[in-house]
């Protein structure tokens, strides 16, 4: 019943604000005897009589007066909050979670994101750390990043950092101790600092590739394990072993001479990071914004 009395309710605000329902009429754009057969409409339906008329005026009876007063501030409120989705337009706002790695968080996300928290105050991001191939349903996350394009049916991939590598570095102090490998065949005898994928617990094979360009992966042993990759870059550089990172996070490292490259030749540079979506996804305007920030140029 009150689905199909609400547009007869905003008629009756309209007349008792009005006072008339030539002005009534006007202000909704119908006519005079189709906005007079509407009020007697919803007065039979009610049993009530809600408007007093006379030759000159129109006023609300007691009993409309008393659903006028209720109405009323309904009707201001769902003006206002339709207002807000409008000026939200111009003013994006929302919430945007994403899921990443630290890295990802740390070189690609937040240094293109904080000048976005900075000039939209209300636009809210939210990273959720994650090293498996999430599944953004489950985690209730409107888009994650991952290496390369490929992604799953309905997903939507937009490269948002430069080709990469990963490669194999120690600290001077390390190599000084325990030479250096020539081969990554020759990793089972060193001390090499593992990572464990949130995916099946399983650790992370270091990936080279050959002088014809075939690809290979290399299981590494050690005694220290970490389920994050930044942990993993401060044993390198104390020289507690060998670490495989992205070349682009041992950067300074490498630059001071903290740390040290090998396999160099073994290491292949593949597609750089992605941020992927759902393709059935109603960007939000915050959305909106994130994406357009985060956007590889050129």
């Amino acid at each position: 019943m009150l689905r199909e009395n609400i547009t007869d309710l905003i008629a009756l605000a309209a007349v008792a604000e009005e006072r008339s329902f030539t002005r009534a009429a006007a202000r909704l754009n119908v006519s005079q005897s189709a906005l007079s057969h509407t009020i007697k409409g919803l007065e039979t339906r009610l049993g009530l009589r809600l408007l007093t008329r006379t030759t000159r005026s129109v006023a609300p009876t007691a009993e409309g007066e008393d659903l006028l007063a209720t109405l009323n501030p309904c009707f201001e409120r769902i003006e206002r909050r339709l207002q807000a989705l409008v000026d939200s337009r111009d003013t994006p706002s929302g919430t945007v979670r994403i899921a990443a790695t630290d890295y990802a968080i740390d070189m690609a996300l937040w240094p293109k994101l904080a000048p976005v928290v900075r000039e939209h105050p209300r636009v809210n991001v939210e990273f959720v750390m994650e090293y498996g191939f999430t599944d953004l349903a489950a985690a209730r996350c409107d888009a994650g990043v991952r290496y390369g394009e490929q992604v799953s049916e309905g997903m939507i991939s937009v490269r948002i950092g430069p080709d990469e590598r990963m490669v194999c570095v120690g600290a001077p102090a390390y190599f000084d101790a325990h030479g250096v490998p020539q081969t990554p065949q020759d990793l089972d005898a060193h001390e090499c600092i593992n990572l464990r994928l949130d995916t099946h617990g399983a650790l992370y094979g270091w990936e080279f590739e050959d002088e014809d360009g075939h690809e290979f992966r290399v299981k590494v042993g050690g005694r220290l394990c970490f389920n994050t990759i930044l942990p993993v870059l401060r044993a390198a550089v104390e020289g507690h072993g060998l670490a495989y990172v992205p070349e682009r996070l041992a950067e300074a490292e490498l630059a001071d001479g903290r740390l040290v490259m090998c396999l160099e030749k073994f290491s292949p540079f593949f597609a750089g990071l992605h941020f992927y979506y759902p393709s059935r996804q109603r960007p939000s305007s915050a959305f909106q914004v994130v994406l357009d920030a985060l956007r590889e140029r050129g």
